[in-house]
């Protein structure tokens, strides 16, 4: 590694990308915003799938005469997006390694808002047989190629323009982009149910959010088309050529970052869709609870947890990140313990205060997470990198929570198998965040608010 890589590794930021001269304020907000809108629109359209898994794609898709093996189904499938996404990553890493961020930031909106619109008009089981579950897990797997190369490229046009000391919070953007995403697909959602009947949203209301997502894109692509490359890649290829492979040179180079990045990345999704996708399914489904009224709670949840992922991520500049996100993995593993009994009392208050505490107990990692995983690794190989971390903990974590969490409330210990199993990812997470921040990811730059990362 040469010496100006090595530089680029555990938060330092080269001259050429962050001095004054090129660099500006107003550069580093038009990014971030960028990267909110893009990000809120692609994960829209990735929750509105775990929605429609939950409430609509079993009988629909998945007939069967047992409602367990129709949910687990359609939960299955909303796992494949998930499994697409470490490609999707692979993919579009190593050619926003190679040619650039903006352009896949681009592809990816458009690829993401092509399938989301096509489940839309998705023939059922019942006009087209079984070649509907077929067609709409090969949409599903277009979604998470596209969500899997967005997360990384967003991450990096945001960090890699924002000014010195304030990576965590400028990178959290991409961060919040999820937390409203997760709100606007539950606003939509809750408007259909409240405005059609149970019988009107089961042969077409479903559709209306995936339809509306062309809308969306069409905004999003406008915005992202106006952003600027980001300044710390361009000076990077000005002055050195681009690595052949991006994703072999991780691989062989950067192995412990992409394992630890993996751990920090697997409980917190697990955490999160429990949390915003199984919360829901478990309300409906065992507790009798309306569909309705779960989608209020999560709402109520995620427009909690907006300004607090702001928040955390500017904190982690100034004491470091991996302080703020094993602090807040110590506090997850606590609330997730107790998440799915206080969840299964069905007093409102309780039920409101699990899911409530589920994601706001969450923000300390999710925000600076995002910084956390692009200083991990140097700029030639970073959307790689950063991608495949995150990607494959969101395969560890977040594809399989869900089913996992279905297949576990049938045991014996009920609730208390899926809190043991949300207690050790979450301790996964502490031991990645921890790791990396070893390694030098988050360091004295942000503690101290320093020019330059501590070696």
């Amino acid at each position: 590694m040469s010496p100006s890589t090595a530089s680029s590794v555990g938060g330092a930021e080269p001259p050429t990308a962050t001095s004054p001269d090129g660099q500006s304020l107003h550069n580093a907000r038009r990014a971030a915003y960028a990267s909110l809108v893009g990000t809120t629109i692609e994960w829209y359209d990735f929750f509105i799938y775990g929605l429609a898994a939950v409430l609509i794609f079993g009988p629909q898709f998945f007939p069967s005469s047992s409602d367990l093996a129709g949910t687990l189904a359609a939960f299955a499938t909303f796992a494949v997006g998930f499994a697409a996404r470490p490609i999707g990553g692979i993919i579009m890493g190593h050619l926003g390694d190679r040619v650039g961020r903006k352009k896949m930031l681009v592809f990816t909106l458009l690829a993401m808002g092509l399938a989301t619109t096509l489940i839309g008009v998705l023939p059922t089981y019942a006009t087209i047989g079984a070649a509907a579950p077929v067609l709409l897990i090969v949409l599903r797997l277009v979604q998470g190629v596209a969500v899997g190369g967005e997360w990384g490229g967003a991450v990096l046009i945001s960090v890699e323009h924002s000014p010195k000391g304030r990576r965590g919070f400028f990178g959290s953007f991409t961060q919040v982009g999820l937390s409203a995403g997760l709100i606007l697909s539950n606003l939509v959602f809750l408007i259909l149910t409240l405005a059609t009947t149970r019988e009107q949203f089961t042969q077409w209301g479903w559709r209306i959010p995936f339809l509306f997502s062309a809308v969306l894109v069409i905004v999003g692509f406008y915005i992202r088309s106006r952003v600027d490359e980001s300044p710390e890649f361009a000076a990077r290829k000005r002055t050195e050529t681009t690595e052949r492979m991006p994703i072999v040179t991780v691989v062989r180079t950067h192995w412990r970052q992409v394992l630890l990045s993996t751990a920090l990345f697997s409980g917190l999704t697990a955490m999160g869709y429990i949390a915003a996708v199984y919360s829901v399914s478990f309300g409906t489904s065992r507790l009798g609870l309306s569909s309705t009224f779960m989608l209020v709670v999560v709402l109520i949840a995620a427009v909690i947890e907006l300004p607090a992922v702001l928040w955390f991520s500017a904190m982690s500049d100034r004491l470091g990140r991996a302080r703020v996100i094993v602090g807040g993995a110590v506090a997850a593993t606590v609330v997730g313990l107790f998440f799915l009994p206080a969840l299964a009392t069905s007093v409102t208050a309780l039920v409101v205060l699990s899911v409530v505490l589920g994601r706001l107990v969450l923000t300390p990692l999710h925000g600076p997470a995002a910084a956390m995983a692009a200083e991990s690794f140097p700029v030639e190989v970073r959307y790689s990198g950063a991608s495949l971390g995150y990607q494959l903990g969101s395969v560890v974590g977040g594809a399989l929570a869900p089913l996992i969490a279905t297949l576990l409330i049938t045991s014996s210990l009920g609730t208390w198998a899926v809190s043991l199993y949300l207690v050790a990812l979450m301790v996964l997470s502490g031991i990645g965040a921890f790791g990396l921040g070893r390694i030098g990811a988050g360091s004295a730059t942000d503690r101290r608010g320093a020019e330059t990362a501590a070696p």
